[in-house]
């Protein structure tokens, strides 16, 4: 039975150094939008990506990790694979390790120099192409990816290149793939969606009214998770510093009781 997923490709979380999202709130989050997966591609590190991957049936989610890895000629979106790829390696070569290491080699924002997106000369045969990232300001460098993309036969995806977390599903990627249902959907399902081209483009701007609840949900739900850490960081403080102070006090005691030893026996 072909079955339609949702899945935002790509994803920032707060191993990115430039990213501030914990993976249990953009795994929360992208359930509650109704996205069928989200892939953590953080920038050169892979930990928070693989414990979501983890996660993710958890929330009712496809777990699927990445990474974004900086090479030779540019950023290169590596999804589906579970160590990081070579960094500063030249682009093809990239593109090779990714496939022999089962995942698939998607560039992301070509063209935007800005964002190290690789220039057109650079790009050898890949697995798909973002022709549509949700963190351009301007259409052009999407609408040029997509003409890329037809120009050569490579299989189109949309992502959202969230890096904070009403970001998430602004431009998502459906996936059809082969499976009875949703629930029995792996990753290489859609790994093998996607190299076959079984891709649509979702990537237009959400109406005002549907912007605004998914940002007021987000920003909700943010304030709950960093309530809910700060009262169990603040607990686990208390219980260090009153046994720090036991130890201190029960320290001073020891220091007293031989002090006053040493004062007696030099009274004897």
């Amino acid at each position: 039975m072909e079955l339609p997923l949702q899945i935002d490709l790509h994803v920032h979380s707060e191993d990115s150094y430039d990213g501030s999202e914990p993976v249990d709130l953009i795994l929360e989050h992208a359930a509650d939008i109704g996205l069928d997966g989200v892939v953590i591609t953080d920038h050169d590190v892979m930990d928070e990506s693989l414990r979501a991957a983890e996660l993710a049936p958890n929330y009712g989610l496809v777990g699927i990790p990445g990474v974004e890895v900086s090479t030779a000629h540019g950023h290169l979106l590596a999804i589906g694979v579970e160590e990081m790829p070579p960094r500063r390696a030249p682009y093809d070569e990239t593109v090779e390790w990714i496939r022999d290491h089962g995942g698939v080699a998607v560039v992301p924002h070509p063209f935007q120099r800005t964002r190290h997106g690789v220039r057109k000369k650079n790009i050898p045969d890949v697995d798909a192409v973002e022709a549509f990232n949700a963190w351009l300001f301007t259409g052009y460098k999407n609408r040029r990816a997509r003409r890329f993309a037809d120009a050569y036969g490579y299989p189109t995806v949309a992502a959202s290149d969230a890096h904070t977390l009403p970001y998430v599903g602004r431009a998502y990627t459906e996936i059809t793939v082969e499976a009875e249902s949703r629930a029995s959907v792996t990753a290489e399902d859609v790994l093998a969606a996607i190299r076959e081209g079984s891709t649509g483009v979702q990537g237009r701007r959400a109406p005002i009214p549907m912007a605004a609840k998914h940002y007021c949900i987000g920003a909700g739900r943010k304030s709950g998770y960093y309530a809910k850490l700060g009262t169990v960081t603040t607990a686990s403080y208390a219980k260090l510093a009153a046994l720090k102070g036991g130890s201190l006090a029960k320290l001073g005691a020891m220091k007293s009781q031989q002090g006053l030893s040493a004062v007696l026996s030099s009274l004897r």
